[in-house]
């Protein structure tokens, strides 16, 4: 993907959205995903992972990706404000349940996978624990983009040592959720039809265990750490939640990713 330099950006039309370059942030994935079904055009635009990223931070006030700008408006920077943009783009096909319970029950799960101390929340915390776990962590200047990495993501020892558990938590709601719908005949997580939660969980599984190099070819290290689970997390890895997985991706999503 040829994401644009934020400073030719700012000065566009029309919607952009912020992209880590180089990799399959779940985030970023997240909200492509989003405007890919709904067939909204956008323009990448350039962020690096773990950097100032002061060309950015000067347009948006914002260093991080995803963030979703549409004309003169603010910078969306958080997957509901992302997805409520994206429903007000292009309402059909609506990724938001018409039900009023079926609703609440997607954004809650939604929230459970995207948000503070959701799956991909948690997963990162397991994911920095080594890095900054190390003697030299606070000191070390290789590790600078590190360390700010773990403090947007709150990392701290109490934070880590429930990690496990939330995570667990989690895919053992998914499972029960997308086994109640099998039951019942239906197909997707919430309701009879592709929803917002169906995307963010399936691009957030990588986290879990990534799509196959031809489908992801993201870099060996990242592969390698994306698909390394705690012992105690393994055991609640349901091979259902990972077939919905890529029923969403052949379904309703670009193959294979570009990033």
């Amino acid at each position: 993907m040829d994401n644009v330099e934020p400073e030719l950006a700012r000065d566009m039309s029309g919607l952009r959205l912020v992209l880590t370059t180089g990799v399959p942030g779940p985030w970023g994935e997240a909200a492509k995903g989003v405007f890919y079904v709904k067939e909204i055009d956008y323009v990448p635009v350039r962020q690096t992972a773990s950097e100032p990223n002061e060309a950015l931070v000067a347009w948006t006030g914002h260093r991080n990706a995803p963030q979703a700008i549409l004309d003169d408006e603010p910078a969306r920077i958080g997957w509901e404000e992302i997805l409520m943009l994206a429903e007000r783009m292009a309402p059909e096909p609506s990724l938001i349940p018409g039900d009023p319970r079926d609703r609440v029950l997607m954004f809650g799960l939604a929230h459970e996978i995207c948000s503070e101390d959701g799956l991909g929340w948690n997963r990162r915390h397991q994911l920095l624990a080594p890095m900054l776990s190390a003697p030299d962590a606070d000191t070390n200047p290789a590790m600078a983009g590190t360390r700010i990495l773990g403090r947007s993501y709150g990392f701290r020892p109490e934070a880590l040592a429930r990690a496990d558990e939330r995570i667990v938590q989690i895919l053992g709601v998914f499972s029960e959720q997308l086994a109640q719908q099998h039951a019942a005949g239906r197909e997707y997580l919430v309701g009879d039809a592709l929803s917002a939660v169906d995307i963010y969980w399936a691009t957030f599984a990588a986290m879990i265990r990534p799509l196959p190099a031809e489908l992801c070819p993201m870099p060996d290290f990242m592969r390698t750490a994306y698909g390394t689970l705690p012992p105690t997390v393994t055991p609640a890895v349901d091979e259902a939640l990972l077939a919905h997985r890529d029923l969403v991706y052949e379904r309703h999503l670009q193959l294979p990713l570009v990033f």
